[in-house]
């Protein structure tokens, strides 16, 4: 089951990066890291890594306490100056995150320390992840990956830190690595003893500042690949290496594309494109680096996801937000870009398409918080992936709406210009799109853009417009006399209204004030019965029946992922509530209770979605071949076979429908079977380090792939 979050997806998907919870990110850092000298050993048959970090701090203030952030999980042994001497540390009782340090002395701003420290343990559990319930790092006997969010090296000032490294990953010999930085060949190393397998070193030279330190390890094979003048080096597993060529050729495409919109990257970009193993984000931006998981590789890339993994080099790795509460600056917008390169590519239905995903996404919990108060949220959770990542796209949509898009493409253009390689603040972004602001014409009202960023960043509440009308004839043809009602008090921006007439259309900027604005407008031609609509090109963020059942369904399809059936079927029923014959809350309801094995129950609701709208259409098709599966562990083969057989007569292939109907009418279907036609797994939304596809909404992906053990 693919679950909006994105995450994009996604990706994000680039996009927004992780970081502690909101009470760790009150805890100033008296030191911020400026460079690292990493050594890590990745200990595959235990599962654990030993590491050592050389890393310089400058002191931001008066102090000798200093600060950093490290996995939990891993036991630091011992901290120790250049000199040798051991210092005294402790891990925060109340943020068991952040490790203390005392130095011998306290140092003056500007001053410089080099600590050294050294650790060890395992980093892949998902309950004790920077992110609870999220792995960012991993290491098993068949693959690893560190993920910078996971703290897998000690980090200050995180997300908004830049910084040089050396990074040596050691991994056993039958490992490949692919990571940030310019990567020297890899060194063979004897093995540890006898029995025991030998080992590689992969070394990593980061000489620019940035977000690095990112590495993922197993048995991946690269195919180096030019195309369009760009180095794209793409780690594969071997037997996926033939779809190198098409995801090497679409990346070329999308940063040349990126390229000419925002301006090019500060360096001749050699972007490396990895595959990184389920269980984490669906994909992930560092500098230089895209990682895709396993479940979203397909043999056709997925231009959605890579492109707003591939925005995430600009908006997240080049540009990095000033602090967490900036986030939305670099997450919003590598999501946006994503729709951007979509319209780019597919026209205004690939662009409207995108806006309905973030839309869904965006309703989903948008009530929690204001996008400017992302630091109260849990990085990488629905909440959050909702409110920044979402609808910090629809806010970049707005924007560009509201000043146009010669303008809004000049203010992005000029945005990068000025905070490449630098940290931006919201205010800062605020203050160049002022300047942006088109004069007020007779067609469109003025601008406000500090109504419409308080609205929409520091605000909750998304209208939900009617709008009341009657239509009179006039001298030369015909007057549209209404209002626009809608429940926000303080509402105020320019939108659409568009009269269907039996000529030509005609579309109005009505400036909507308050919970009640009066408008006319004049048609030549008579318009058509229920011809009047407001913002027929979703320019705005808005609620509707529609969306607000569709959001319900993706937070189900959220809770279900991770295992929680009851509290999915409570998301499922509020859908229902609203629209009794939604077949994909039925559909999904059935789905959950199956997997509680509540097989009667998730038969009727099988059964139910097949009276319902049937929209999407796939929901019939599967529909059958789970009421099948239910048959089959029942032990009534007959009425087994009679579903997988009306499946197959549909002809609907979505997701492998046609194979799973077969295969099972070829032998029974067991409990814990394999299915042969599974979806990707939940489309994390993610920071802007990582990301969903940009085109996942409810409903995209009929089969649930529970959450592994």
């Amino acid at each position: 089951m693919l679950k909006i979050r994105f995450l994009f997806g996604a990706l994000a998907f680039s996009l927004l990066a992780a970081f502690s919870t909101p009470a760790q990110i009150a805890r100033p850092f008296p030191f911020r890291a400026t460079h690292y000298d990493v050594e890590v050993v990745v200990n595959a048959p235990q599962q654990t890594i030993t590491a050592q970090a050389k890393v310089d701090f400058v002191a931001s203030e008066v102090s000798r306490s200093l600060l950093v952030e490290l996995h939990s999980d891993l036991s630091v042994s011992s901290v120790t100056t250049s000199s040798g001497q051991k210092l005294n540390f402790e891990r925060d009782a109340h943020s068991p995150l952040l490790v203390n340090v005392g130095l011998p002395q306290a140092l003056a701003p500007g001053k410089q320390v080099t600590l050294t420290f050294s650790y060890a343990g395992p980093v892949s559990s998902e309950d004790d992840s920077p992110t609870k319930g999220l792995r960012l790092a991993s290491v098993d006997k068949t693959s690893a990956y560190l993920l910078q969010p996971a703290r897998w090296f000690p980090l200050t000032d995180y997300p908004a830190n830049r910084y040089t490294g050396t990074f040596k990953i050691i991994v056993p010999d039958t490992f490949a690595v692919a990571g940030t930085g310019k990567a020297d060949s890899p060194t063979m190393m004897p093995a540890l003893g006898r029995g025991q397998p030998g080992q590689a070193a992969y070394t990593f030279h980061c000489d620019t500042a940035g977000p690095v330190g990112t590495f993922v390890a197993g048995s991946l094979q690269l195919t180096p690949s030019q195309a369009e003048g760009y180095n794209i080096p793409v780690y594969a597993p071997p037997a996926q290496t033939n779809t190198a060529k098409d995801y090497s050729n679409s990346l070329a495409r999308i940063l040349s594309y990126f390229s000419d919109t925002f301006g090019g990257l500060n360096e001749q970009p050699s972007v490396t494109i990895a595959q990184i193993p389920d269980g984490s984000v669906p994909g992930f931006s560092a500098p230089g680096l895209l990682l895709i998981s396993a479940r979203q590789w397909t043999p056709k890339s997925n231009d959605l996801l890579l492109s707003q993994l591939a925005a995430g080099q600009w908006w997240g790795d080049s540009v990095l937000p000033a602090s967490s509460a900036d986030v939305w600056l670099t997450g919003g917008l590598s999501r946006y870009a994503a729709a951007m390169y979509a319209e780019q590519s597919d026209g205004i239905a690939g662009l409207h398409k995108a806006l309905q995903t973030f839309a869904i996404g965006s309703l989903m919990y948008e009530e929690t918080t204001p996008i400017a108060q992302a630091q109260q949220l849990q990085p990488y959770s629905e909440q959050y992936n909702s409110i920044v990542v979402d609808k910090g796209a629809m806010v970049f949509h707005m924007l560009r709406a509201q000043i146009g898009d010669d303008a809004f493409t000049a203010l992005l253009r000029d945005f990068y210009k000025q905070y490449a390689g630098k940290n931006a603040t919201d205010a800062e972004f605020e203050k160049m799109a002022a300047t942006k602001v088109p004069a007020p014409t007779a067609d469109n009202p003025p601008v406000n853009l500090i109504a419409f960023f308080s609205q929409w960043l520091n605000s909750t509440g998304v209208p939900e417009f009617q709008l009341q009308y009657i239509t009179y004839r006039t001298v030369k043809g015909f007057k549209v006399v209404g209002k626009v009602l809608q429940g926000l008090d303080t509402f105020r921006q320019p939108v659409e209204i568009r009269v269907d007439t039996e000529g030509n259309p005609v579309t109005k900027k009505v400036l909507v004030l308050g919970t009640s604005t009066n408008f006319e407008i004049d048609t030549f031609g008579r318009p058509r019965p229920n011809g009047v609509t407001i913002d027929p090109n979703n320019n705005v963020l808005k609620s509707s029946p529609q969306l607000r059942v569709l959001a319900a369904v993706a937070r189900g399809e959220g809770l279900a992922q991770d295992g929680k059936y009851y509290d999915a079927i409570q998301e499922y029923q509020r859908a229902l509530d609203l629209q009794s014959n939604n077949s994909l809350a039925l559909f999904r309801t059935g789905e959950a209770m199956f997997y509680e094995k509540n097989y009667q129950a998730a038969a009727n609701s099988f059964r139910s979605a097949l009276s319902g709208d049937l929209d999407p259409k796939w929901i019939e098709v599967w529909s059958h071949i789970y009421i099948g599966k239910i048959y089959d562990l029942l032990g009534q083969r007959e009425r087994a076979v009679n579903e997988y057989s009306l499946a197959q007569h549909l002809n609907d292939n979505t997701a492998g429908a046609q194979q799973e109907a077969a295969t099972y009418l070829k032998k029974p279907y067991t409990e814990g079977a394999t299915a042969t036609a599974t979806s990707a797994s939940p489309s994390d939304s993610t920071p802007s380090k990582s990301t969903t596809p940009a085109d996942s909404k409810p409903g995209d992906k009929p089969v649930l792939k529970r959450r592994p053990n």
